[in-house]
């Protein structure tokens, strides 16, 4: 008897043992199915965080080639523009140096409406149209032809400066029907022939435009205003297109 009960007592041992062995294993699967998972959810997201990553370092890469472009163009742009402004430290100081030439060469025309100054970075030679002209006349009188070749003798030192001849009028017509703009235009040709012609101007340098009475200095209301704006400007400056394809050029 005592040995049917020990059987008994280790077969329900064995049996318990069994079903805590069942229960654990099916716990085990569990918890390893849910690593599983885990295991499966951080691997995707590594993958996708080592895709960001590849997508970051290539925009990076590009940011860098942008800005290492973008550095050498403004060293570059930096140099030419120092350059550039040497260059028109050199023009500036010839424009000071003809200045003075002009002064002295048309002093003795500077009681009759000569002048010579600046006007936004350039040189004008102002010369009232009764010096060069009479009234209502394009044809050039005996004195404007030799206040001009004066101005000749100065501009053929400096053969780099472009000149812009510019006639201009008051707003009274000089006859019945007559045209100041045209007027105007008239005198600016004929100024630039004559320091072509007869001086020795190189043409190229030259360009005659009128603006008739479109360009005042002066009230047009008084005499003396009107007087003011019957002239004619010489204009000097460099070239300035030669300037910069001098600094292109060296790039």
């Amino acid at each position: 008897m005592a040995k049917i009960k020990r059987r008994l007592q280790q077969g329900l041992i064995v049996l318990f043992c069994n079903l805590l062995m069942a229960c654990a294993s099916g716990k085990l699967k569990e918890e390893i199915n849910t690593l599983n998972g885990r295991n499966a959810l951080l691997e995707k997201n590594s993958a996708t965080l080592r895709s960001e990553l590849r997508d970051l370092s290539t925009h990076c890469d590009s940011l860098h080639r942008e800005y290492n472009n973008y550095r050498s163009a403004c060293e570059f742009d930096r140099k030419a523009l120092s350059d550039m402004r040497q260059i028109l430290a050199g023009e500036q100081e010839i424009l000071e140096r003809v200045h003075d030439k002009l002064t002295t060469a048309l002093i003795d025309f500077s009681n009759r409406g000569v002048a010579v100054f600046y006007r936004q970075g350039l040189l004008h030679v102002s010369l009232a149209d009764d010096l060069l002209y009479a009234t209502g006349s394009s044809k050039l009188g005996e004195n404007g032809k030799k206040a001009l070749e004066k101005l000749a003798q100065v501009l053929n030192d400096y053969p780099r400066l472009k000149v812009i001849v510019l006639g201009n009028t008051d707003d009274v017509k000089y006859r019945k029907g007559g045209d100041n703009w045209s007027l105007s235009t008239e005198r600016a040709n004929g100024v630039v022939k004559l320091l072509c012609e007869a001086y020795h101007v190189e043409p190229a340098r030259l360009t005659a435009a009128g603006k008739g009475k479109y360009n005042p200095v002066a009230d047009n209301l008084t005499p003396e205003g009107r007087a003011k704006n019957r002239r004619t400007d010489i204009i000097l400056n460099p070239d300035i297109d030669r300037i910069w394809n001098s600094v292109v050029d060296d790039y």
